[in-house]
């Protein structure tokens, strides 16, 4: 390695740093306002609560033995839409590649289901499927399923005609091409698609909660929403909003390996 490209590196690094120090400074900047906000009396901490009160709330429900449990519920429920969704996108994608007229008749009607609003299913899945764990997630991976089915299937669009036209002179079968080049092809858009479909999905679980569930992050939320508990409600988006980092950090990482290993 070259000494320009040595410092090049350190260059890099430290931007990311300064990136994360200032990422880090702001959020703590903000707690700490917050909380001298709600001392202070500047807002009224029993509607806005404060970071000592929801790290107490916090603390009480481990105390009870029940925060790892909603964590968990709803942890167990984003990971399973997720994967289901995103399996059955990548599937369908393939499928609709594979068969372009089929994709063109089907067009309308994905972009239809893209734009409807699906919580307005919510009761036809309950009553379908009854109200338990099966039908939050189903709601997720609907949520899910056709932006995974749209991401993927434009990403197959965008691959190299030329390359296609290679492989095909070279006698190349269509599974072939679809195996070797298509997919491999468009694993940049695939993961990105990823990203945004654990995200969609834990919507999907959340709205599912809200509806049905007796346990999880979305029922604490709903259920000091009704007995006027801000300070669970707030809890309850702070732990959701870990729940997301989390989830979102593992799908890079998982990214990262994979263009380690593909380079």
């Amino acid at each position: 390695m070259s000494l320009e490209h040595k410092k090049y590196i350190r260059k890099i690094h430290k931007r990311k740093m300064f990136i994360l120090f200032f990422q880090i400074f702001l959020l703590l900047f903000l707690l700490i306002f917050w909380q001298v906000a709600a001392d202070t009396g500047m807002v009224d901490s029993f509607i806005s609560s404060s970071p000592k009160k929801v790290m107490m709330t916090i603390l009480s429900l481990y105390r009870e033995g029940t925060l790892f449990h909603h964590i968990w519920v709803t942890t167990y429920e984003t990971i399973v839409s997720f994967i289901l969704g995103s399996a059955l996108g990548l599937c369908i994608a393939i499928l609709l590649w594979w068969f372009p007229f089929l994709s063109k008749v089907l067009e309308p009607y994905f972009t239809v289901l893209n734009s409807l609003p699906k919580v307005a299913l919510g009761p036809i899945i309950l009553i379908w499927c009854g109200a338990n764990g099966k039908s939050i997630i189903l709601m997720a991976m609907l949520i899910s399923l056709v932006v995974a089915i749209l991401n993927i299937y434009q990403g197959f669009q965008t691959v190299d005609g030329n390359k296609m036209k290679l492989l095909k002179s070279f006698g190349a079968k269509k599974s072939q091409i679809c195996f070797y080049l298509i997919i491999p092809g468009s694993i940049q858009n695939i993961m990105e698609t990823l990203k945004l479909n654990i995200s969609m999905c834990l919507i999907g679980v959340i709205m599912g909660e809200f509806l049905v569930s007796k346990e999880g992050i979305g029922y604490l939320i709903m259920y000091g929403s009704q007995v006027f508990n801000l300070n669970l409600v707030i809890s309850g988006v702070v732990l959701l909003s870990l729940l997301a980092t989390i989830l979102y950090i593992v799908i890079r990482f998982l990214e990262k390996v994979y263009v380690r290993k593909d380079s």
